[in-house]
């Protein structure tokens, strides 16, 4: 009776009908091991990713393929976390993943060494959520790429644009900074703490820092100043209630959309309708020129000093 023949490369991904898997299911199909070695070399109609996981083209290997290989290898029960589970669950802010793929496996489960995967194991394996790849929640796949980042600003901005974009709540980051791994947790911590004093941005950041250094009187972040009937003038970065001083960092080179550029404006005029002296400095200053922009904030102080002060209420005034 003749040999049956190894199924073709067309047949095997119409049978399969996924672009990565693992060696095993090809072995399901009757192919050999020499057959897949064959077909994977340079010219072949298959690549081959890591050791035991096929590429069942040719093409160029893309993020989604290194991610099924990187699960694959991981082992059932395996998720995605770090950038790669923050990019398939939406938040477009995020840099986008590169290098190794970064998984959750079970604690008790051995961990191997392959280029395209980074494991690490866990006893607290959430449910993942439902996407096209299983994925870590999202506050705590920011935490786990927070973790492995030794980068300060990757890790204002992945965790301004987590807040700001509705994705998760101070509150959710420290909870789950809590109870993760120790393993790089100093970094993350440190920026949260900053948030948590009212810190929003790298540019904001940088600033408090600055003002810090200055000798001038510790300000308020963040805070809403209103008029005497109660109606929102301006949300403003940093505050000085016993000058009526406000310093606003020039938002658009971080926070908003060129066409938000004209309510910047407006606000920053009522602002000074309502006798408030601002001073406005660009993020990009804030590393150019430090020392001048400290200059022109012991300045403006002491002119918002030597004048009546702002009819303004602020969040202290209004309690």
């Amino acid at each position: 009776m003749p040999r049956r023949s190894a199924p073709s490369p067309a047949e095997v991904l119409s049978e399969l009908r996924e672009p990565v898997v693992p060696v095993r299911e090809l072995e399901r199909l009757g192919l050999d091991r020499r057959t897949i070695a064959r077909r994977c070399r340079p010219g072949g109609p298959w690549r081959s990713l890591c050791p035991g996981v096929v590429k069942l083209s040719n093409g160029s290997v893309v993020r989604d393929d290194r991610q099924r290989a990187a699960l694959i290898v991981a082992g059932p029960d395996a998720m995605l976390t770090g950038l790669d589970a923050l990019h398939l669950h939406g938040v477009r802010t995020a840099p986008s993943p590169h290098g190794p793929v970064h998984v959750l496996v079970p604690h008790d489960r051995r961990r191997g060494r392959w280029s395209v995967v980074r494991t690490e194991r866990t006893r607290r394996l959430p449910v993942p959520g439902a996407r096209r790849h299983p994925v870590a929640p999202v506050v705590r796949a920011a935490v786990d790429a927070a973790r492995c980042s030794r980068d300060r600003d990757f890790v204002r901005d992945l965790f301004a644009d987590l807040l700001q974009h509705g994705h998760g709540t101070i509150d959710e980051l420290r909870e789950e900074l809590a109870v993760c791994s120790s393993r790089g947790v100093a970094l993350p911590r440190a920026v949260l703490g900053e948030m948590t004093a009212g810190v929003r941005s790298v540019a904001e950041a940088r600033a408090r820092k600055l003002v810090l250094r200055s000798g001038l009187p510790v300000p308020r972040s963040n805070v809403r100043l209103t008029d005497r009937r109660g109606v929102l003038i301006a949300v403003v970065d940093f505050w000085w209630p016993e000058a009526g001083l406000a310093w606003e960092i020039d938002s658009i080179e971080f926070h908003l959309s060129p066409e938000d550029y004209a309510r910047t404006v407006r606000r920053r005029a009522a602002l000074s309708r309502h006798g408030v002296v601002v001073v406005q400095t660009l993020p990009s200053d804030l590393r150019r020129r430090p020392a001048e922009i400290v200059d022109e904030l012991r300045r403006c102080h002491a002119r918002a000093l030597a004048q009546p002060r702002p009819d303004v209420v602020h969040l202290d005034d209004a309690a």
